[in-house]
Order: C-alpha cells, then sequence, then structure tokens
C-alpha cells in the first residue's frame, strides 16, 4: 500500500515541473518561489501556493518561449491544478487543544455587522482543526480523517471568504470616494459651461434675439449646480478627480481562475458532507441513500460556484470591453481640447469638450473600479495573498 503524502501539492507541482523543465530546475523554482515569500521550508503547499509557483514559472517562460507557449502551458497546468484540488484536501496541522480563543470584546457602540460571520467562521475553523487533532489521535477514528481534513479545508475556506469581503469593502469605499470627486468635478466643468452660455444668451438677447425660455434655463440650472458644489465640494478632494484611471490589462480565460469552483466554501463543504457519509455507510457506502444524496448536494454546490465564477468572468469582461472603449474616447478629447487650446479657440467650444471630457473620464473610472473590484475577489480565491 503507497502511503500518503503529507505534502501532495508539493509532489504534484515537482512532477509537473519536471517534465517541462527537467527534474533540477523543477526544485529550484519551488525552492525558490518558497525563498521569496518567506515560507518556512517544511510547510505543506496548497493549490493557491502551487498558483504561485506556477505564476514564477510562467513568467519565465513567456521571457524564454514566448507568450503562445507560456499560455497554453499555464492553461493546461491550471487546469489539471484544479482537477487535483477536487480529490486532494490540502494537508492540514492540527491546533493545540484547550479552550477555544474568545472573541475580542465589542467596542462600547457594538461590533460592525461583517465583524461577526468573519469571527464566527474563524471559530468554526479553530474548532475543525482541533477536531482533526482528535480523529488522529484516536485509532477507531482514523479512517475518518479524510472527511476531517476536508472539513478544516472548508472552514478555512469559509474564513477566506469572509476576509476577502472586508478588503473588497475597503476597495470599494475607495473607489467610492474617488467616483464622488469625480462627479463634483464633473459638476464643476458643468458649471464652467452654464456660466459662458448664460454670457452668450444675455449677448444675443441685447442683440434683439429672443432667448428667455432658454436663458431662465440656463440660469436655474446655473443656481442648481452652484447648490450642488457648494454641498458637496467640501466633502471631498478634488485631487482625486485627477488620479489616472486603472486600465487593468489581464487575461480574463476562465482556466486562470479554474480553482475557484473546487475552493469554493460551499464546495468544500459539500465534499466534507460526501466523505462524512462515505465513512457512516462503511462497505456499503455506494449504494447508500445519503451517500447518493451528498454526491448530488456537491454536484449542485459545484455547478453554483461555476455559475458565479462564469457570472463574474463575464461582468469582469464587459467592464474590461467598456472601459477600453470609453478611454479612447477620453484620448480623443484630450487631444480636442488640446488643439483647440492651441488654435486659440474659443472659450465655449473649449468649455464643452472639457465637460464631455470629464464625463466620459467618469463613466470610465466606474468601469476600470468595476473590474478592479471583481478582479481583486478573484484572485483572492486562488492565490496565496
Amino acid at each position: 500500500m503507497t502511503p500518503v503524502s503529507t505534502d501532495p501539492y508539493r509532489d504534484w507541482l515537482r512532477q509537473r515541473l519536471s517534465a517541462e523543465l527537467g527534474v533540477r530546475e523543477a526544485d529550484l523554482a519551488v525552492q525558490g518561489a518558497v525563498q521569496r515569500r518567506g515560507w518556512t521550508a517544511v510547510r505543506a503547499l496548497g493549490p493557491r501556493d502551487v498558483i504561485a509557483v506556477l505564476q514564477d514559472v510562467y513568467s519565465q517562460m513567456r521571457e524564454n518561449f514566448g507568450d503562445a507557449r507560456a499560455d497554453k502551458w499555464l492553461e493546461g497546468t491550471t487546469l489539471d491544478l484544479a482537477k487535483f484540488a477536487e480529490s486532494v484536501p490540502v494537508p492540514a496541522q492540527a491546533a493545540a487543544p484547550g479552550p477555544i480563543a474568545p472573541a475580542p470584546s465589542p467596542v462600547k457602540w457594538g461590533r460592525r455587522a461583517h465583524d461577526l460571520p468573519l469571527l464566527l467562521a474563524r471559530s468554526h475553523a479553530e474548532i475543525a482543526s482541533r477536531s482533526l487533532g482528535a480523529i488522529r489521535a484516536n485509532p477507531d477514528l482514523l479512517s475518518l480523517e479524510r472527511a476531517a481534513e476536508w472539513d478544516v479545508q472548508a472552514t478555512q475556506a469559509e474564513v477566506r471568504r469572509w476576509e476577502t469581503e472586508e478588503m473588497l469593502s475597503k476597495l470599494r469605499a475607495d473607489h467610492a470616494r474617488i467616483e464622488v470627486a469625480d462627479q463634483v468635478a464633473a459638476a464643476a466643468a458643468q458649471g464652467d459651461l452654464l456660466r459662458l452660455t448664460v454670457q452668450e444668451l444675455e449677448q444675443a438677447s441685447r442683440g434683439g434675439q429672443n432667448l428667455s425660455p432658454q436663458l431662465a434655463h440656463s440660469r436655474l440650472m446655473v443656481t442648481q449646480t452652484r447648490a450642488f458644489l457648494e454641498a458637496f465640494t467640501p466633502l471631498i478632494d478634488l485631487e482625486d478627480a485627477d488620479t489616472p484611471l486603472t486600465m487593468l490589462e489581464l487575461d480574463l480565460a476562465t482556466a486562470r481562475y479554474s480553482l475557484v469552483v473546487p475552493l469554493h466554501p460551499n464546495v468544500l463543504r459539500a465534499r466534507h458532507s460526501l466523505n462524512y457519509a462515505q465513512w457512516q455507510a462503511g462497505e456499503s457506502a455506494e449504494a447508500s441513500p445519503q451517500v447518493m444524496q451528498a454526491q448530488h448536494s456537491l454536484h449542485v454546490a459545484q455547478a453554483e460556484a461555476q455559475a458565479q465564477l462564469d457570472g463574474t468572468l463575464n461582468a469582469a469582461r464587459t467592464h474590461q470591453a467598456t472601459l477600453r472603449q470609453l478611454a479612447t474616447q477620453v484620448e480623443s478629447l484630450e487631444h480636442r481640447a488640446l488643439q483647440l487650446t492651441q488654435l486659440g479657440g474659443d472659450p465655449l467650444s473649449l468649455a464643452r469638450v472639457r465637460l464631455e471630457w470629464r464625463q466620459v473620464r467618469t463613466a470610465a473610472r466606474v468601469q476600470a473600479h468595476r473590474l478592479e473590484e471583481a478582479v481583486r475577489f478573484l484572485e483572492a480565491l486562488v492565490s496565496e495573498n
């Protein structure tokens, strides 16, 4: 009987890299990645750690063999890793016995709502880890070890999900601040255009043209815009509106994020339930109704996780395509404004171009932010960072 590896993902990684680079270069690649990231030498690797090493090798392959071969290799290897992650749990260390660490005392005004699920997830992860230690220490329960390892991995994935949500909430807050600054800057540009428009209409009216409705409307718009600026300008830093656009040029191929499905907390929880049902059923596992129900639940969880991944990727691709179109318009408007300035164009025409530039840039910023949020979410689920 072949002994179960205590570091199966490292073994898998060495085997895959050896086929491409040779045994010596494969070992050097793994050792280099471990040293650069400060991982302990004896630490068992997980699928996210493997992704980090694969990205290092991918960068080197692009330099040595070109993008086409490197992309094909990374796609195939990542898909194979996702399949491997479906059958092999991440090696887990059992927690030391003792009482569960208490949650920090709440501050006087209470704890934020999203802090509580994270505290609960961390407690569940600690309990699962201690249960794994107890199972390993009891010969009568050793056959339950694999199910317990899936349980540990599922609870740790739940912790990661809530940590990712906390990261995203901070990122969204930063994005919201800049997007409001963009809106205020666009309103300021609109105010300049309206002021010049009123001046032009007043001059035309003095020349005998009947423009009373247009003039009244423009004056009303000036008043409304001024009120908006008086309310919001003190709340923001207008320099935020001049922050460069974030242009993420990423390959959003599904294979890059294929680990999202097998590492999804719900999928891992369903896999643990299946292993637990198989342990309970013993030799009659294949015919057990509980096992068949657990298998069905696993398939449902995998389908739902795949649908979530596809939805996030499709949204990200849409944001990326729209951002590219808007960024092109921004560059075109910048060129027009420069031409008008150099040719001594009239202030009203220049104000119109500047307002349109602000409006298009504001729209582009929103697309850039939604793209960044989607990509950061997916990266957090499959990378070690």
